[in-house]
């Protein structure tokens, strides 16, 4: 029997599923409303087309096949209805009717069968003063990002200012700074960028490779002003002034529930729309998803926010199956992610070392890099990786990387990403099968010595300290308290033996045995090498002699050197 459906919002959730149904029922009426004039287009592509990288906005409006996805596009090639510049004010629930004004006022009521919200988000904005001033920017829609580039190439913009160390403030950092050469800075609040979605070791090493490209951070501040004649001139924080004409907020989102909300329709503690495994919400009538919405973790148990293009599109297609009769189900996600930093991206899924603790598991994290193909190969690159693992059960809570190889590292992180709602243990991925030949991969997988080493440190024969540590540490080799031996060949240690004399001694591992007088009984002893390797087989070597104060550091000097340290 021939449905009559609504759909209000027409980015990527809402298209999907009004696409997906109308498929399985082309007999059935789909109208879609949306408040803008610009639909159906890839958001995540704002900060690249800004950049210049996409060259016209059209281009993320365009298919695949170079068809504009506007309302005539939806009627012609798809049989749906679209109403741009229509905004929703009510949902009726009891007579089944959704109320809507269009730009020139007129109202229209559009009963429906089945509903589908997926209104998406709303920046969060600063309520300080100064706000209102001209060339202060949010990344909401098409219009803030043609408002931002047109101001770019026109040369009115020398200095900016980006509030937020997220995804949005480091890809619009890179997009300023890259392809426009402005001066940029950007502010977090937090005393990391990418707080909770990376740690704060792997966020060091994402801030130092920006920073080497010239991006400012002011992290832990507080943004108190704005000010200016008209216009933007001065952003001021609880720290310092910074002259900026242009100033992006990036300083979070939130779920737009409002009309959900006066609806009657159950919102969780998130703030997003409760939805079941079906992404029905509280009315069976009603389905909703994208970024409005809540789900569960399934890494955690708890529920969460994912406001993600590729997330929308998959619950898309659930939901268009379901309003045709289907029960595909969406039971949650792990939080995949990847973000371009300049030439490197920065990848992850499931929970940071903070996040895991956080959520009550007793857990520790790994760090280690590796070549992401055979040593013997020409053209191969060190990847850097962290894996979270519960103590006692051995459980795989999360990873995450950064790799100048993007295509590399995302592969490794979707491989455990796609185990981690099956609750893997250490061995799964240490025996995950991937695919193998010396011009993408080692024989034994970066992943796989990954997890090896997470085995390693709790089973006690790895007694490992990370590069943020590092620090703490080489203040007490500088006191004499600790004594550090770098395990390298020695023409790779000189540089460092005759830059920190007295304190950076040299004992290759190889070496090691047939050395161990120079090796001080009497204090806890600090292993490095390049990458970790050789460190780890020195520990095991003077653990064998006796000597059980040790410690490797993860990753050795090309760590440190990721992380800013190590020069």
């Amino acid at each position: 029997m021939a449905k009559k459906v609504v759909v209000i919002g027409a980015v990527a959730l809402g298209s999907k599923a009004a696409c997906r149904f109308k498929r399985i029922e082309p007999e059935s009426e789909v109208i879609i409303l949306d408040q803008d004039e610009y639909i159906s287009y890839g958001g995540c592509g704002i900060p690249y087309y800004v950049s210049g990288d996409v060259s016209d906005y059209k281009e993320l409006q365009s298919t695949s096949f170079h068809m504009v996805r506007d309302v005539d596009f939806f009627r012609k090639v798809k049989g749906i209805t679209a109403f741009t510049s229509t905004r929703v004010t009510k949902i009726d629930r009891a007579s089944k009717e959704v109320h809507a004004i269009n730009r020139e006022g007129v109202s229209t009521i559009f009963p429906y069968d089945k509903l589908v919200i997926g209104t998406g988000t709303t920046p969060r904005k600063l309520d300080i003063p100064g706000k209102d001033l001209g060339n202060i920017h949010t990344v909401a829609n098409l219009h803030d990002a043609i408002a931002i580039k047109e101001r770019v190439v026109k040369g009115e913009a020398s200095s900016v200012a980006i509030v937020g160390g997220g995804f949005i403030g480091l890809e619009m950092a890179e997009a300023f700074t890259d392809m426009w050469g402005l001066d940029t800075a950007v502010i977090e609040l937090r005393d990391q960028i990418m707080p909770g979605f990376v740690s704060k070791g792997m966020s060091a090493m994402a801030q130092n490779l920006m920073a080497e490209k010239g991006v400012v951070f002011y992290l832990g501040e507080t943004v108190t002003a704005f000010e200016g004649e008209g216009n933007v001139e001065r952003v001021i924080t609880d720290k310092r002034t910074i002259d900026a004409d242009l100033v992006i907020l990036a300083a979070g989102i939130k779920p737009n529930v409002a009309l959900a909300a006066e609806a009657g329709l159950d919102v969780g503690e998130t703030g997003g729309i409760v939805v079941n495994r079906f992404l029905q919400t509280s009315d069976p009538d009603i389905y909703a998803g994208g970024d409005c919405i809540e789900l569960k973790n399934l890494v955690s148990g708890k529920v969460g926010f994912y406001p993600l293009g590729s997330m929308a599109n998959r619950q898309g297609r659930v939901i268009g199956t379901n309003l045709a009769g289907g029960k595909a189900e969406f039971p949650g996600a792990v939080g995949s992610f990847v973000v371009k930093v300049f030439d490197n991206a920065l990848a992850g899924a499931g929970l940071t070392i903070e996040t895991a603790r956080a959520c009550g598991f007793d857990a520790i994290s790994v760090q280690m890099c590796q070549l992401d193909r055979a040593h013997f190969y020409p053209d191969k690159e060190l990847m850097f990786l962290e894996l979270v693992v519960e103590k006692n059960t051995k459980r795989v809570l999360g990873v995450q990387g950064i790799s100048g190889k993007g295509d590399a590292l995302v592969g490794r992180i979707n491989a455990v990403a796609a185990l981690l709602d099956r609750k893997p243990v250490i061995q799964d991925i240490s025996n995950l099968e991937l695919a193998y030949s010396p011009p993408f991969s080692s024989a034994m997988d970066i992943i796989n010595a990954l997890a090896n080493v997470a085995d390693n440190v709790l089973d006690g024969y790895l007694e490992a300290v990370d590069a943020e540590s590092f620090e703490k540490y080489w203040e007490q080799v500088q006191s004499g308290d600790v004594c550090l031996i770098d395990c390298r060949a020695f023409p790779d240690a000189k540089p460092f033996v005759e830059k920190y004399p007295g304190t950076w001694n040299s004992i290759p591992q190889d070496e090691l045995k047939d050395r161990i007088s120079e090796v001080p009984s009497d204090k806890k002893v600090l292993l490095v090498c390049n990458t970790g390797v050789r460190s780890f087989e020195a520990q095991l070597n003077l653990r064998e002699l006796g000597f059980d104060d040790t410690l490797s550091v993860q990753g050795g000097m090309a760590m440190l050197r990721k992380y800013g340290l190590g020069k």
